[in-house]
């Protein structure tokens, strides 16, 4: 007997053996399917569903494809909106896959190759380095303990108990910040002990895509139907099938960002089942701030992957990429994270410009100059998502993930990252939720 795991991995090889062959059985053919979203959850859904005959009428609500994978290349290199690292790139990993079908380089960053600052703006000494991969290891294995304890705290509240001065420390808070806040998407404060490193990940270090993220989306979006600036409001549902707006359809795949879900946006009728709505209420849905500064020289050391940056309040701007590792651009990316994101996501441009060089004066001093061109992101205030992505929140579990994977009246689905615990929060996650779901509506 087959696990659903062994199924949905059967699923994602048959898929991308599809893509390759640009062929498929033809078993859905009369079928119509609505999708809600044009992220790379909706895109390899409707692909599938429309390599295995059926009509796949895809409503976006923006003015692009992609969702959260979004690429500006005005800066001569990539700027990633959202999605910027192949997280685990692997042969398991369809992401990897499909980079690897679409062609184009790639870069394998290196997290080892960094550089750190106190709050003093000096490089750490070596006994500040030792500290940090000292308590570093000691709260992973700490952490551990927690997920099998099924601790019901928050990370912070757990972490007072274990090493208090980690939190009253700058440098404490820049690990904490750095290496669990990024990742998980949301400030310690929040996320949940029990929960938040209870999930899965793929092998290999993480890698860029040199010629954009968005490059992966080309072979999901091939022969689809696609509306763009058509946002949908209200989703009608009964055992016989699905009415999204004027058009009635045999199925409906949901993908709106799990923001957009909390703000009651769009309306279902009837409404969702009651542990849905808990769902939806109880998981987190967190913020990464990110912007990218152009400058005319490198004022900082070309050969260093990341800087860190001990900074006031946690998670302000203490984590920066160096382009120069990777190209020839002189760019410098920093990233909030925790509760200093939705704070940094409410700034209007120049003001989180200033905010920026302000953390970036204190090391370099006035040498910085003005950059020459600046892009930022503002995921919380973007009425389309609302936010990054998700996470274990205080008070959830990782069972309210898995509930969307169960279809209302066998005609109502739904996917996205926020949709499948084990690789919330990726690209990678949100995919393999979207072939799940086709895979759902062709065995009906």
């Amino acid at each position: 007997m087959q696990t659903r795991r062994q199924t949905l991995k059967l699923g994602i090889a048959s898929f991308l053996a599809v893509l390759a062959s640009q062929s498929s059985a033809q078993n859905l053919n009369g079928r119509t399917v609505i999708v809600i979203g044009a992220g790379i959850a909706g895109l390899a859904a409707g692909q599938a569903l429309r390599k295995s005959g059926a009509t796949v009428i895809v409503f976006e609500a923006g003015e692009y494809v992609g969702g959260r994978i979004r690429t500006d290349m005005s800066l001569g290199a990539p700027f990633e909106y959202g999605a910027g690292w192949i997280h685990g790139p692997s042969e398991d990993n369809p992401i990897q896959k499909l980079a690897e079908h679409v062609g184009g380089p790639s870069f394998v960053t290196n997290d080892d190759n960094l550089e750190v600052f106190g709050s003093d703006g000096k490089p750490l000494a070596e006994a500040e380095y030792a500290y940090m991969d000292e308590t570093y290891e000691h709260l992973l294995r700490e952490l551990n303990m927690l997920v099998l304890r099924r601790d019901k705290r928050s990370v912070a509240k757990a972490i007072a108990d274990i090493k208090l001065e980690v939190l009253g420390n700058p440098l404490g808070q820049l690990l904490l910040s750095t290496f669990i806040e990024f990742d998980i998407g949301a400030g310690i404060e929040d996320i949940s002990a029990a929960n938040a490193f209870a999930d899965k990940a793929f092998d290999g270090d993480d890698a860029i895509l040199l010629n954009g993220y968005e490059t992966i989306l080309a072979p999901l979006t091939e022969g689809l139907d696609i509306h763009l600036n058509t946002p949908v409001n209200q989703i009608s549902y009964d055992a016989n099938g699905v009415t999204v707006g004027d058009l009635r359809a045999d199925y409906a795949i949901c993908t709106a960002p799990l923001g957009v879900l909390k703000a009651k946006t769009i309306q279902f009728d009837p409404p969702l089942p009651g542990k849905l709505q808990t769902a939806i209420s109880e998981l987190g849905f967190g913020s990464v701030t990110k912007i990218a500064m152009k400058f005319k020289t490198a004022f900082w050391d070309k050969g260093i992957q990341y800087f860190g940056i001990s900074t006031e309040p946690k998670g302000r701007w203490n984590y920066w990429l160096n382009y120069r590792t990777f190209s020839d651009q002189n760019i410098l990316l920093g990233l909030s994270f925790g509760r200093y994101a939705p704070i940094a996501d409410q700034m209007d441009p120049s003001e989180m410009t200033e905010d920026a060089l302000d953390v970036l004066r204190s090391v370099w001093g006035d040498t910085i100059g003005t950059p020459e061109a600046v892009l930022t992101t503002h995921w919380s205030e973007y009425p389309n998502f609302r936010g990054a992505y998700s996470y274990p929140q205080v008070g959830g579990s990782p069972d309210q993930f898995e509930i969307f994977a169960e279809p209302i009246e066998d005609r109502l689905f739904f996917a996205g990252e926020h949709t499948i615990f084990d690789y919330h929060s990726t690209t990678h996650g949100a995919l393999m939720s979207g072939l799940r779901t086709a895979n759902a509506i062709t065995r009906r």
